[in-house]
């Protein structure tokens, strides 16, 4: 399994939405939490090995309703 974040930035108004459309929607995420900064949420997915991250992002995140923007990062290592 490959561990991604991916921040997500919604259109005003929207990010409670854009949250419940995502864990409903999508099952590769694990954790989706709310933040502060310049991004609204950070979604917490597990992918398989062989899973192409630009693919998952961008055809199952950038097209919930609701997303104006991501920034995705790949974790290494968890170490707790």
């Amino acid at each position: 399994m490959r561990t991604i974040f991916v921040q997500v930035k919604c259109e005003l108004g929207q990010a409670y939405k854009v949250a419940e459309e995502a864990v409903e929607g999508v099952k590769q995420i694990s954790e989706i939490h709310s933040i502060s900064g310049q991004y609204d949420l950070i979604l917490k997915c597990y992918l398989d090995d062989d899973a192409d991250v630009g693919h998952f992002v961008t055809e199952q995140i950038q097209t919930l309703p609701g997303i104006k923007d991501t920034f995705t990062m790949i974790a290494y290592k968890a170490f707790a």
